[in-house]
């Protein structure tokens, strides 16, 4: 799926829940700025950890919001999204990879209890 695609089925989920309720109220709601969240509403390209955020909030999954298949227990691979456009090394990428893959890991251990 299109990241505009993406972003236009967010915005529209954002604006389902929202359901007419303010936006600093929704905002404070999320743990964003109402001028972040506003600008994802319209259908600007969220920041990661907005990203997050907001599918927290609205009980989603990142992926399926992205038109991804859900990623099973043999998942091998992790994309990262570094806000600055700076190159990490490889030996990094692949530590902050592995961390993440563990994060999840321990993260759906703690959701089966």
């Amino acid at each position: 799926m299109a990241t505009e695609q993406a972003m236009a089925a967010l915005a529209k989920k954002i604006s389902v829940k929202r359901a007419g309720r303010g936006v600093r109220q929704i905002a404070k709601e999320i743990g964003i700025s109402p001028a972040t969240l506003s600008r994802v509403e319209n259908g600007k390209v969220a920041d990661l950890e907005t990203f997050r955020k907001i599918c927290a909030w609205l009980k989603e999954d990142p992926g399926a919001i992205l038109g991804m298949a859900p990623a099973g227990p043999t998942a091998t691979e992790v994309r990262v999204h570094f806000r600055k456009e700076r190159a990490v090394n490889r030996k990094t990428a692949q530590a902050l990879a592995e961390m993440i893959l563990r994060a999840q890991e321990a993260m759906q251990r703690a959701e089966d209890f």
